[in-house]
């Protein structure tokens, strides 16, 4: 064998050693070829070297190596040989048996290949059976997986179609939360889950729609809320105030409560109930009964629910506070009508009554600072609004029916914890509107009573007459008692009428006052401040106009006096009137008192200057029918006629003057003599008269001779000595000087206290002289041819002349 050959031969298959039994057993390890060290397999690195003849010598040591195992692979072949061959002798001896064992299994395999087609074919059904059962076992475990979650599903869309929305937002939650995560591998999951948001979205779209006719709803059913809600205040405050004047007898405490104060203060109550049924047949319902809530309810527990609460709460308050302006914003013509303020007040009561409840049921929707800052909104607006508004109203019923609508609204709303202090002073500030609405409408009735007055004392024909006078205005007087029927009052009918209409505006002032939670003393000082402007400003104006109007006479000034003497009078009745009704003693130090007595004495004092007025005037009329004839030569010998119609009038004016104040009599009177003596005096001294001849100035001393008589009969009682006739004094001495013609003793004692024409005024002398002189030189052609006529003539220059310088010294003197 060449040496290529044996490099190219295949690895000798291990020795066996002898059959022991049927085995064969391995003879061993075959043993390592001699020459080759144990790092035989190494490459050897001198064969890399780089040396010459290397890869030669190599392959020759190679070579050697390989002739080394070859020879031992021989002799172990050798050494094995006879076992091989005897172990192939003992396979010769069993390929018989091996050969019948081959048919026998041969044989065996096919019988059990018959015998197992059945088995085969039934197990393969039992294969196919497992497998479907494993399939159905785990189908339905994941049908259990699956069913829960469609069936919540199913029930999500059954409470979307309830419209239970709340409800289908914790499926939801489950939904996400349990459910889904243990089928999320499958599609239709996936379409669930894509589908939650549109659900949340739709559910977020219809609660919110809800929420917004909830709110349209509410803002339409405002009045009927704040209807509700006032009449519950207004029957609550009626039971409390029934309940106190039972305490109020049961405890024996006295208060004075007129019947009359008691029946009005019961039809207020009345007239202001919202319905026309009787209440106590009728049940108030409270603001759950008459709204439904539940809207508000899911809307927020679903924005809860969402995550959203804040946009639910910024769009709840934005909306209520739109829906605010629009309730506090009032119709045009609320004025009007009581009806416009109830609306008014009754919807923006239920604005609130709302707000409070959804304050007190949901929490954090609305805080008690937000209602706070909307009532001091509104409160604002309301308080700018009824000031604006109640200016309108003229009249006071109406003011007084807003004031109550006020009242109850303000008990209302502080029932529900809003502070309403603001309003009772703005009551206070309309009270005083309406006081001046009472006094306006009193102004009406006061000059409606005057211009009916007959002016004349008022006469009374049998006890039950008088008796009717006496109850309504409280007269005494005995000596009138005394005197049998028919007999007469001092005062005119006009004066029980305005004393009853006091009281009447009492009795109105009084009823703004109640319910205003203000003390008895507060009530008082009230009343009586109102009075007085009753008194003083509206009877006072109302007397003084009447007093000025041209068609009142003397006969009717002097029962108007009279009428305000006994007027003033009944002050300190009205003053007790007072006391009884609010118990606060006029002993009080700080109680106000009535002016009646500075109002009735400025009318008495308006009075006697018109009465002096129409006195004087009347006398003007009568001298303006004086027709003297200023060139007459021989008097009348009697007083002219329109003197003694004149003195004939004062007489008789005079007699109705027994009824006034004796001094208001002096005075009339000695102002109309002045008045006379003035007008006379006047009458020679007027510019328009150029000539008054001797005669009429003997005439015009009939006349004032007529007026001193007149003065000496004491036409009004009282007057001592001559102080009557001293008003006409200043004629009476002129008329002498020129009567008597004593130029020489005036001239003499001018300017003395004891001259006897003191009061004659030398440009009054002059000017009345110079009239005489013209008229002596017209009627005197030829006075110039008489001796005396000359003389005299030369006499009055000559007076004239001195009295010129007596009226040019007193120029200078001034």
């Amino acid at each position: 064998m060449s040496a290529s050959c044996r490099r190219s031969r295949a690895p000798t298959p291990p020795a066996w050693g002898p059959l022991s039994g049927k085995a064969l057993i391995p003879a061993g390890p075959r043993a390592a070829p001699a020459g080759l060290s144990s790092g035989a397999g190494r490459p050897n690195r001198s064969v890399y070297d780089d040396q010459p003849n290397a890869h030669k010598k190599f392959m020759e040591k190679l070579d050697n190596c390989i002739r080394n195992h070859d020879k031992e692979i021989e002799k172990m072949c050798n050494f094995h040989h006879q076992g091989f061959v005897d172990a192939i002798t003992e396979l010769l001896k069993v390929r018989t048996d091996a050969e019948k064992l081959k048919v026998q299994v041969t044989d065996t395999n096919r019988r059990f290949q018959d015998a197992g087609k059945e088995v085969v074919v039934q197990t393969e059904d039992i294969i196919r059976c497992r497998i479907q059962q494993r399939n159905i076992t785990t189908v339905v475990e994941k049908l259990q997986l699956c069913l829960p979650v469609l069936e919540m599903y199913t029930k999500l869309k059954e409470q979307m179609s309830a419209k239970r929305y709340y409800s289908a937002l914790k499926t939801m939650e489950q939904l996400e939360n349990v459910y889904f995560p243990r089928v999320s591998q499958y599609r239709f999951c996936q379409l669930m889950i894509e589908n939650l948001p549109k659900l949340r979205e739709d559910i977020k779209d219809i609660s919110m729609s809800d929420l917004k006719d909830f709110l349209e709803s509410i803002r339409k059913h405002s009045n009927k809320i704040g209807e509700a809600a006032m009449k519950q205040a207004q029957q609550q405050k009626t039971f409390s105030v029934a309940l106190q004047k039972q305490n109020n007898v049961k405890f024996g405490r006295h208060m004075y409560i007129n019947d009359r104060i008691t029946e009005e203060r019961n039809e207020i109550v009345l007239k202001h109930t919202f319905e026309e049924e009787d209440e106590n047949e009728e049940e108030v319902l409270t603001v759950q009964e008459l709204v439904d809530f539940s809207p508000v309810y899911r809307c927020l527990h679903i924005y809860s629910a969402l995550g959203d609460e804040e946009t639910f709460e910024n769009y709840y308050r934005k909306q209520r506070k739109k829906q605010a302006r629009l309730v506090l914003q009032p119709q045009s013509n609320m004025h009007e009508t009581v009806d416009g303020y109830r609306r008014y007040f009754t919807q923006i009561v239920g604005f609130f009554v709302v707000e409070d409840h959804i304050l007190h049921v949901t929490q954090g929707l609305v805080t008690r600072a937000y209602t706070d800052e909307l009532w001091n909104m509104a409160l604002s607006k309301i308080i700018a609004v009824l000031r604006a508004h109640s200016s309108y109203c003229a009249d006071p019923d109406l003011v007084l029916e807003l004031k109550n609508l006020i009242v109850i609204f303000a008990d209302t709303l502080q029932g529900y914890g809003f502070p309403v202090n603001r309003l009772f002073d703005l009551l206070f500030e309309i009270r005083d509107q309406y006081n001046e609405t009472l006094l306006k409408k009193w102004a009406t009735v006061f000059r409606d009573i005057f211009e009916e007055d007959n002016y004349s004392p008022i006469p009374i024909t049998n006890e039950e007459e008088y008796k009717i006078v006496i109850s309504k205005f409280p007269f005494q007087d005995p000596d009138l008692e005394k005197q049998s029927f028919p007999k007469k009052f001092p005062m005119s009918q006009s004066v029980p009428h305005i004393y009853i209409q006091v009281k009447e505006f009492i009795y109105a002032s009084l009823k703004f006052s109640e319910s205003l939670h203000r003390s008895s003393t507060e009530i008082d000082d009230m009343l009586r401040k109102s009075t007085n402007l009753l008194l003083t400003r509206t009877l006072n104006s109302c007397l003084l106009n009447l007093i000025r109007k041209p068609h009142i006479g003397l006969t009717e000034l002097v029962q108007i006096i009279i009428n305000t003497t006994h007027l003033e009078q009944a002050c300190k009745y009205l003053e007790d009137f007072i006391t009884n009704i609010t118990n606060i003693s006029q002993e009080t130090v700080h109680t106000t008192r009535l002016y009646g007595l500075s109002t009735f004495k400025d009318a008495r004092h308006a009075a006697e200057g018109e009465i002096y007025t129409k006195l004087n005037q009347k006398i003007d009329e009568f001298v303006q029918l004086a027709d003297y004839d200023w060139t007459m030569s021989e008097p009348d010998g009697r007083a002219s006629g329109y003197l003694m119609d004149l003195i004939n009038f004062l007489r008789s004016i005079f007699q109705v003057f027994t009824h006034l104040p004796g001094k208001v009599a002096q005075t009339a009177c000695m102002s109309a003599c002045q008045h006379l003596s003035t007008s006379l005096m006047q009458m020679l001294l007027d510019s328009e008269l150029k000539q008054i001849s001797m005669g009429a100035i003997q005439q015009f001393n009939l006349d004032v001779i007529q007026c001193e008589l007149f003065a000496s009969s004491e036409p009004v009682p009282g007057f001592q000595g001559e102080t009557l006739q001293l008003a006409f004094i200043d004629l009476r001495q002129l008329l002498d000087l020129f009567m008597v013609w004593d130029w020489s003793t005036y001239l003499a004692d001018y300017g003395q206290p004891a001259s006897k024409y003191l009061r004659v005024n030398p440009n009054t002398a002059l000017t009345l002289l110079e009239k005489m002189k013209d008229t002596s030189k017209k009627n005197n052609i030829f006075a110039q041819f008489r001796k005396n006529d000359r003389d005299k003539q030369k006499l009055i220059e000559t007076v004239m002349k001195q009295l010129r310088s007596l009226v040019n010294g007193m120029s200078q003197h001034t």
